[in-house]
């Protein structure tokens, strides 16, 4: 019987700089991590010239064949209807074959979401997947954002369900046993927010989580909740005014520390405070959201990831299939079941 208990499906050549970063960083990520066998799905000759040139360790890697590559410009329908073979297709269906029991792509976010869901269909009692990642917070870990983009018009229905997806990643990968779950709004107040917002907090309400109430934007960043729900619309343009402002902020202090003798000295002396702070706010530590509501574990990398980013993403991925993550919503569409009544008007439709 094989050591390896756990196997991830990997493709190799999604992202911005494909097999110089994804390889090098499952190789890495595979000598921390005995236990887990890893399928390098792609292009086969040059995957093993990778293999070849990084001294992969034996025993833990086995190439997947794919023809095709979908391009970070390809739409969702060239990656569904016209690269049947390629490394998205390929790494989703050992997923649905039972060969992996994860898969994690950097390529196209709209084509793996899309490819994933056609692949491997959504959970019982959810109607949508979402994106999910964590952000860092002030309190020294991480807040959990969903929906990221997958859902652009949501239902109420819709965002009680991300906060149950939420609340089972937190609970299995960050071992947080009853994770608070806000939902985002323009105001604490329940009479802020349009219908569609003001009706999930109800849903929420009576979900059985433990369901903060209502948060702002700046409560992301406080920890104030392990879990913020929104939707996609609104999630995405969270996530990237979070991005345009953390580079906005390290090339104004690069700037302020060049601009003249002084300040250069300065900057040295400073060096120690500015690592440590940088170490605290590196986006890549957090690198790896999770595709949440189908029927296996499937998580993106950043697409500009570099090898240590992606090699977190692979962490994460590891960590969602040791720790149960589909069994974990599972337990949480029951427990919501137990606590809503019978059909009626007003009740969440559960059913697939």
């Amino acid at each position: 019987m094989s050591n390896h208990n756990i196997t991830v499906a990997v493709d190799c050549m999604g992202g911005d700089h494909g097999l110089p970063v994804t390889v090098p960083a499952t190789i890495a990520f595979a000598r921390n991590h005995p236990d887990t066998r890893c399928l390098l799905v792609g292009d086969e000759s040059l995957i093993r010239q990778a293999l070849q040139q990084n001294a992969a360790p034996a025993g833990q890697f086995e190439i997947l064949h794919a023809s095709e590559v979908v391009t970070m410009h390809d739409s969702v329908e060239v990656a569904l209807r016209r690269k049947k073979d390629s490394s998205m297709r390929v790494a989703a269906q050992a997923v649905k074959d039972g060969r992996a029991d994860a898969a994690l792509s950097a390529g196209n976010t709209g084509a793996w979401m899309a490819i994933s869901r056609y692949v491997l269909r959504t959970l019982e009692g959810i109607d949508r997947p979402a994106i999910a990642t964590a952000l860092p917070n002030q309190r020294g870990g991480s807040t959990t954002v969903l929906d990221l983009g997958a859902n652009v018009d949501c239902s109420a229905e819709h965002l009680l369900q991300f906060g149950l997806m939420g609340a089972a990643l937190v609970s299995t990968v960050d071992g947080k046993a009853q994770p608070v779950v806000g939902l985002l709004n323009i105001g604490e107040e329940h009479i802020k927010g349009n219908d569609v917002v003001k009706q999930a907090a109800e849903l929420l309400r009576a979900s059985g989580l433990n369901f903060h109430g209502n948060v702002e934007g700046d409560d992301i960043f406080k920890g104030t909740v392990d879990v913020v729900v929104c939707d996609g619309f609104v999630g995405n343009v969270v996530l990237k005014s979070i991005e345009g402002l953390a580079r906005m902020i390290g090339l104004m202090m690069r700037q302020e520390f060049h601009r003249n003798p002084l300040t250069m000295a300065a900057g040295l002396v400073a060096t120690p405070v500015l690592q440590r702070f940088r170490s605290r706010v590196d986006n890549r530590r957090y690198n790896g959201a999770a595709l949440l509501g189908l029927r296996g574990v499937v998580f993106k990398s950043h697409g500009s990831a570099d090898a240590y980013a992606f090699g977190q993403a692979l962490r994460r991925t590891r960590e969602a299939v040791v720790n149960d993550l589909l069994a974990g919503i599972g337990q949480r569409l029951d427990a919501l079941r137990a606590h809503v009544p019978a059909a009626g008007p007003g009740s969440p439709d559960l059913s697939a």
